[in-house]
C-alpha cells in the first residue's frame, strides 16, 4: 500500500500525543503538519547526507561567460541546486572516448571576482557556481572554446515537496520512518508539549540510517600547493 504524506501526518499526530488511538485530525491540524512537512523535506533537500543520490546535468560549450541552472534553463532541472557538488570537462572532439578533466569548485563570489583576466577564452580549470534564486548561474573560467568542450556540474537530486496529503511518497523506504519520527517531535513543539526523549532519540536514530546509507566521502587529496615535488635518487634512477 502507498505511503502519502497522510499516512505519516496522522501517525506523527498519534506519536506526537496530539490525538488518540481511533482519533480523526480535523482540517486545520491536517493542513498545518502538512506545511511543516514539506518545511522538513525542504531543509533536508540541502544536506548532502539526507539526499540519496547525486545528479549530473550537462551544457556544450556555447563560447559564453556563463550558463544559467534551473527549470527550463540550460542546465534544466526542477528546483536551482543550492551548490555544485563537482564538475568535470568533458572534450568532445576526442572520438570515440572524451576524455574528461576535472574542474576545481571556486565556493565564493569574492575568489571568482580576484580573477583579472574574465573573459580569457582557453582550457577551463575552475567552475565558480553563483546559487541566486530562482535561477542558479555557472561560470567556468577559462571560458570554454564553442563545441569542443561539455561542461558537466554534479549536484543534490531534488527532494520535492509533496504536492497534496494523497501524493505518493516517492523515497527509499528508510525514510519513512525518519518522516515520521522528525515530524513528530517538530508537532509536540507546535503544540507546545513538552520534549519526548524517546521520541526525539527514535527521530536521531532514523537520520543516522540515512546518514550512514547515503555517505559518500570523497578520498582526501592534498592541494597541489601543499604537494612537495619528489627528489630524484642517482643511485636508484628514482624519484621519490
Amino acid at each position: 500500500m502507498p505511503v502519502t504524506p497522510n499516512t505519516i501526518i496522522k501517525l506523527a499526530l498519534k506519536d506526537a500525543g496530539i490525538i488518540g488511538v481511533g482519533q480523526t485530525p480535523n482540517s486545520e491540524d491536517n493542513n498545518d503538519a502538512f506545511t511543516r512537512l514539506n518545511w522538513m523535506i525542504a531543509q533536508w533537500a540541502r544536506k548532502r547526507w539526507l539526499v540519496y543520490v547525486l545528479q549530473t546535468l550537462s551544457k556544450t560549450s556555447t563560447g559564453a561567460q556563463s550558463y544559467t541552472v534551473g527549470p527550463s534553463e540550460d542546465y534544466d532541472i526542477s528546483v536551482r541546486p543550492d551548490q555544485v557538488d563537482s564538475a568535470f570537462l568533458r572534450q568532445l572532439n576526442t572520438p570515440p572516448n572524451p576524455i574528461d578533466y576535472q574542474l576545481e569548485i571556486l565556493n565564493a563570489r569574492e575568489d571568482y571576482n580576484r580573477i583579472a583576466l574574465k573573459q580569457l577564452v582557453s582550457f577551463p580549470t575552475w567552475l565558480f557556481y553563483d546559487s541566486a534564486w530562482p535561477v542558479g548561474r555557472i561560470f567556468p573560467w577559462p571560458i570554454p572554446v564553442a563545441n569542443i568542450y561539455a561542461v558537466h556540474i554534479t549536484v543534490k537530486v531534488v527532494l520535492s515537496e509533496f504536492e497534496n496529503l494523497a501524493s505518493e511518497i516517492v523515497l527509499p523506504p528508510e525514510y519513512h520512518q525518519a518522516l515520521l519520527t522528525n515530524l513528530s517531535v517538530i508537532l509536540r513543539d507546535s503544540y507546545d508539549l513538552p520534549p519526548k526523549p524517546v521520541l526525539i532519540q527514535r527521530a536521531k536514530e532514523s537520520l543516522n540510517v540515512i546518514k550512514n546509507t547515503n555517505a559518500q566521502i570523497p578520498r582526501l587529496e592534498m592541494p597541489s600547493g601543499l604537494v612537495k615535488p619528489g627528489i630524484y635518487n642517482v643511485y636508484s634512477d628514482q624519484i621519490r
